[in-house]
């Protein structure tokens, strides 16, 4: 967008050329479209990807602990009384936490990240709507 015929000239001498800005989705000066890195382009899924890639690795975290349970079963039965026995325990159990404390922080990431997913999409469906109303008001105003 240009200044010229825009301010008076006065004007146009304090503040020269305004810097360039466009929406990821408007046509870039030239021809073609949006999706440059310069563009602001965060809806369409990112968020919600990411939401779903933690709340998969909540599974299979879960998943894991309970298959290390079960390979543990029955061990201390047949090894009573061996330093290896109570060593595998203690290192089981200190992985059983750090585990567990994975799959409890992908489950809160998880929904932090789907409500910024739907916080950003009505902020986008927002500023469609007041974008098109303004297109309209200008259309009829000329």
């Amino acid at each position: 967008m240009s200044t010229q015929g825009d301010l008076p000239s006065h004007w146009q001498a304090l503040f020269g050329e305004p810097p360039a800005m466009r929406l990821a989705s408007a046509a870039a000066p030239g021809g073609g479209g949006g999706g440059g890195d310069a563009d602001l382009a965060h809806s369409g899924g990112p968020w919600t990807k990411a939401s779903a890639a933690a709340g998969e690795l909540r599974v299979t975290t879960a998943e894991g602990l309970g298959k290390m349970s079960a390979a543990h079963e029955g061990i201390s039965a047949g090894t009573t009384g061996l330093a290896a026995t109570a060593a595998l325990a203690a290192v089981r159990e200190s992985w059983e936490r750090r585990v567990a404390a994975v799959r409890d922080e992908c489950g809160s990431v998880q929904s932090a990240l789907l409500n910024v997913a739907r916080e950003i999409g009505e902020v986008d469906v927002n500023n469609k709507v007041a974008f098109s109303q303004l297109v309209l008001k200008q259309g009829a105003d000329r």
